[in-house]
């Protein structure tokens, strides 16, 4: 039976936990994103600081480097210009 160094048994818990965070940040990206979407498709006032909660968790999410920053770019650009264009259809 080979034997796991503490090492390794460490390196696997601190990437398991690691990953779980990573997975719940990636997934508060989606739920603000999917939140902001269904808000600003009802034209509701509130979209615009769902719009900013938005924002502000993809720049939390991209200076901890789990989404890049080209992606949170082109996140942040897309919803501006989707929220612009349903406010100008207002």
């Amino acid at each position: 039976m080979v034997k796991k160094s503490s090492s390794a048994e460490k390196r696997h818990r601190k990437s398991e936990e690691r990953r779980l965070r990573n997975k719940s940040a990636k997934s508060a990206v989606r739920s603000s994103v999917k939140k902001f979407i269904s808000l600003a498709q009802k034209k509701d006032p509130e979209a615009e600081t769902a719009l900013r909660e938005m924002i502000k968790k993809i720049d939390t999410a991209a200076g901890k480097g789990i989404i890049s920053k080209n992606s949170a770019a082109r996140k942040k650009s897309r919803m501006q210009r989707y929220y612009n264009v349903t406010k100008a259809a207002h």
